[in-house]
């Protein structure tokens, strides 16, 4: 009796994924990156041609949204601006807004007294509106740092900040319960914590 699941690498174009085979699967393909590889799961008999053209073609769809949302420094900024223009009034203006390696443990934060925002590159392959939600997050607490009342209000001028803050409650779920515990994770609360 075959296995249920089997797990392999595989080069593709110069690149090695992760391929998952399932026996479960009858017709889906998905795709994911785990530890910044891509990780493509796949029905168990999917000929391997069909899994080379399913990983250049979830390739291409993260290379794309990386370069509408995650782009570089002053992409970041830029739509930090547009934001804050369109959600908060123009009030918050910040003095620098990077992506950042080092920020395993909170999607975002701000530093009110310099006007620094710091977001995690974990958000890079997520979609934009999680990370516009993330940005008013943190462009909020620019203006006020807590997360009472006033912030809320804030907050909530972004239209999919519930939506956001769910989305991202279930990435930080995901990576805690299904990949072992071993990734790091943003602290418990999702946006609405301090610090995001």
């Amino acid at each position: 009796m075959a296995a249920a699941r089997t797990e392999h690498r595989l080069d593709v174009d110069g690149e090695e994924i992760i391929v998952v085979r399932s026996a479960r699967r009858r017709r889906t393909v998905t795709a994911d990156l785990v530890g910044g590889m891509l990780r493509i799961q796949v029905p168990a008999r999917l000929p391997e041609a069909e899994v080379r053209r399913h990983a250049r073609a979830f390739r291409r769809k993260l290379q794309a949204r990386q370069s509408r949302s995650g782009g570089g420094d002053a992409q970041l900024q830029h739509r930090a601006q547009q934001l804050s223009a369109q959600y908060l009034d123009g009030i918050p203006q910040p003095t620098s807004v990077r992506w950042s390696q080092q920020q395993l443990r909170r999607w975002g934060s701000a530093t009110s007294s310099t006007g620094t925002i710091r977001l995690s590159a974990r958000l890079r392959t997520m979609p934009d509106w999680v990370v516009d939600a993330v940005l008013v997050h943190e462009l909020a607490h620019l203006i006020e740092p807590g997360h009472g009342p006033a912030f809320q209000q804030l907050v909530a001028r972004y239209p999919r900040t519930r939506e956001a803050d769910a989305f991202l409650e279930g990435v930080s779920w995901a990576e805690q319960h299904l990949d072992g515990g071993q990734l790091p994770r943003p602290a418990p609360g999702g946006p609405a914590s301090e610090g995001l």
